[in-house]
C-alpha cells in the first residue's frame, strides 16, 4: 500500500511517517522546510526517520531513509500544483495524510496570506489530486480551534463551529467543508481529526510547552495568558499518533449522512488548569518559573475539551498517558536532545 504524508517534517507529520513505514508500508514522505521556525528541529526529526538532512535540503531530491524500508521524502509544498500533480501520478498512493498547513493560531493575526495558500489553496491541491488519481482514502489535520468560544463542553463533532476566532480556525473549518464537498460529489472517502494541543518531544518550539520550558531554563517571565485562568486538553504525541494510525486502518463504513465524510475530535478528554500544568513542568525541570501575567491574547480561547466517544466508538481508542508521565518524557527529551541540537550552528541555506 503506497502512502502518502504531507508535513513529514512536522511535529505530528514525523511520527506518522515513522509509525506508518514501521508497519512496513510503501511512505513518501513531503514537506516544503519553510523557516516559520528553526530549520534545525526540522531537519532532526528527519534525521530520526532516517532521512539525510543534507539530501533532504535540496528542493525535489528523492531521498531514502538509511533506516525505515520503502520510506521516501521529497521537499516540495503541497501549494505546487503541477509538481503534485506529477507526484500523485508517478506513485499512485492509495491513502493520504494530509498534515501540511501553516500552523500558530496568533502567527495568523499578523500573516493572513501564508494560511490562505497553505491551508486553502495547498488542501484544495491535495482534494484535486485525490479525486482524479482515486485514492481510497484522505485523513486530514483539522483542529480544536474549529470551535471557537464554545461554552457547552466537552466539545463534540456535532456541536456548532461556525463561530471561528482566528484565521487559523477558520480556515481549518473550511478544510473539513471543502472535504465534504469532495465526498458528496466525488465519492472521494474523507476523514478529519480534529487534535487538541497536542505536546510531546520533537514539538513544535511556538507552543507553550516549549516556550515555558526554555523560559524556565533560563530564568526568563513566561506570559500567563487571562491570568492563568485558562484550560488545555493536553494530548500527548504517542496517544495522537496512536488515534491518527487506527483511523488511517480504519475500513470503510456506512455513515449515517451516505456521504463518506466523518470528523473525529482527538484529544485526552482530561482539561488541565494551565497554572497545574506550569507547575508540572517546573517540577519535571526542577525550577521554579517566573510568571509574567497578563490579559487573553487575540484568537485565544478560554478552554479545550475533547469528547472523544466518537473515536473510541469507532476505534477503540483510549489515551494513556497522564501529564505527569508525558511532561517528565518531554523534559527529559529537551535536556539532552533539543537544548543540545539547538546549541549547534545553522549553516543550511536556500539552494538554487
Amino acid at each position: 500500500m503506497n502512502i502518502l504524508v504531507t508535513g513529514a517534517a512536522g511535529f505530528i507529520g514525523s511520527h506518522i511517517m515513522r509509525a506508518l513505514a514501521q508497519k512496513g508500508f510503501s511512505v513518501i514522505g513531503i514537506d516544503n522546510i519553510n523557516d516559520y521556525y528553526d530549520v534545525r528541529l526540522k531537519y532532526a526529526r528527519l534525521a530520526q526517520c532516517g532521512i539525510s538532512p543534507h539530501e533532504a535540503e535540496w528542493d525535489s531530491n528523492i531521498v531514502s531513509s538509511a533506516s525505515l524500508e520503502n520510506c521516501k521524502f521529497i521537499r516540495m509544498d503541497i501549494g505546487d500544483r503541477d509538481r503534485m500533480n506529477r507526484l500523485f501520478e508517478r506513485y499512485r498512493f492509495d491513502k493520504v495524510v494530509n498534515l501540511a498547513a501553516q500552523a500558530g493560531v496568533r502567527y495568523s493575526i499578523s500573516n493572513p496570506y501564508s494560511y490562505m495558500r497553505s491551508n486553502l489553496d495547498g488542501f484544495l491541491n491535495i482534494l484535486e489530486c485525490c479525486r482524479h488519481f482515486e485514492v481510497r482514502h484522505l485523513v486530514f489535520a483539522s483542529s480544536s480551534s474549529v470551535y471557537g468560544m464554545n461554552h457547552k463542553v466537552p466539545f463534540a463533532e456535532d456541536d456548532r463551529t461556525d463561530t471561528p476566532v482566528s484565521l487559523y480556525a477558520a480556515s481549518k473549518k473550511s478544510d473539513e467543508l471543502m472535504a465534504h464537498c469532495y465526498s458528496k460529489l466525488y465519492g472521494l472517502r474523507s476523514t478529519g481529526l480534529r487534535y487538541f494541543t497536542v505536546y510531546g518531544p520533537w514539538g513544535r518550539p511556538d507552543m507553550a510547552p516549549m516556550l515555558f520550558a526554555q523560559a524556565i531554563i533560563d530564568d526568563k517571565p513566561i506570559k500567563v495568558f487571562n491570568h492563568g485562568d485558562m484550560l488545555r486538553d493536553f494530548t500527548y504525541i504517542d496517544d495522537i499518533v496512536e488515534g491518527t494510525m487506527r483511523i488511517i486502518m480504519l475500513e470503510e463504513r456506512e455513515t449515517s449522512s451516505g456521504v463518506p465524510h466523518e470528523i473525529y475530535n482527538i484529544g485526552c478528554s482530561q482539561p488541565v488548569k494551565l497554572m497545574d500544568f506550569i507547575s508540572t513542568l517546573e517540577n519535571s525541570f526542577g525550577k521554579t518559573a517566573v510568571k509574567t501575567y497578563v490579559d487573553m491574547q487575540p484568537g485565544d480561547v478560554y478552554r479545550t475539551y475533547a469528547d472523544v466517544s466518537k473515536l473510541s466508538k469507532a476505534t477503540g481508542y483510549c489515551p494513556k498517558t497522564r501529564l505527569e508521565e508525558g511532561i517528565a518524557k518531554f523534559a527529559e527529551w529537551y535536556l539532552n536532545t533539543y537544548v543540545p541540537l539547538m546549541r549547534q550552528p545553522c549553516d543550511r541555506k536556500e539552494k538554487i
